[in-house]
């Protein structure tokens, strides 16, 4: 397994990094001496989750306020990313949105806000991230969901869009395997994130500390991936809190 030595100045980019799983997972990755270029939407969340990391562990942040599901800004947060450090070793494709409702009534704006950020800004972000990850046989990784391989008969739009991502993951795992890139699919079930359930709730305050996963579980696990030798790849992994399939059997 790689050793924090062997991480330090390595390069990734994180979306959706102001809060919730990304910003543990840059969090996590800045422990290890990892430079990083940090997506989303809010920028002056960015700029001082940026002072903070570099402050605390000295390694060199780069805010980019993105909207993902806009190409051309996809394309220049890669850009600015691979400007800024020379290189690219990591993606984590993480921005999401969840969106609840009867789907007789369920609006326009909110499928195609899921389908955006979900589908097309994790396709966007691998599309001009491919490139550069094969020059330094990189990660590529996904996060995903529990619904990635469990239907939800509340939420049929976001459990497509994760059926999407497993997927899309996949297949570009068979594509890029070759060239040392490695991909990885991670499925958690419920995270303790600002996400509200479908009546509302945000899950931080609906769930107590260890009842479900906390955001810096998940980056655990994305650290855990990219600690892999070069001739490995965790292909996928799901995550789930113990009592969680019990609600399938």
């Amino acid at each position: 397994m790689i050793s924090r030595k062997e991480l330090e100045g390595k390069v990734a980019l994180v979306t959706g990094a102001s809060s919730g799983i990304g910003k543990a997972i840059c969090n996590r990755l800045a422990e290890e001496g990892i430079n990083l270029g940090m997506a989303a939407r809010r920028k002056s969340v960015l700029d001082s989750l940026s002072d903070k990391l570099e402050k605390k562990h000295g390694n060199r942040c780069l805010p980019l306020p993105t909207d993902v599901t806009k190409d051309e800004e996809v394309n220049d947060m890669v850009k600015k990313t691979v400007d800024k450090f020379g290189k690219l070793d990591i993606l984590v494709n993480n921005a999401g949105v969840i969106r609840y409702g009867d789907i007789e009534d369920f609006s326009t704006e909110d499928y195609k806000a899921m389908m955006s950020t979900n589908c097309d800004g994790m396709f966007y972000s691998t599309r001009a991230s491919l490139p550069h990850l094969r020059k330094t046989e990189g990660n590529l990784i996904f996060i995903g969901s529990f619904d990635a391989n469990h239907p939800r008969s509340f939420n049929p739009i976001y459990s497509a869009t994760k059926w999407w991502t497993k997927a899309f993951a996949h297949s570009i795992e068979s594509i890029v395997g070759k060239e040392g890139v490695a991909v990885t699919l991670i499925n958690p079930s419920e995270v303790r994130t600002d996400i509200e359930d479908e009546e509302g709730m945000p899950y931080r305050e609906k769930f107590d500390p260890e009842e479900v996963l906390d955001p810096e579980e998940l980056a655990e696990v994305v650290l855990f991936t990219i600690k892999q030798e070069n001739s490995t790849t965790i292909s996928e992994i799901n995550i789930f809190r113990r009592d969680k399939m019990s609600e399938f059997f």
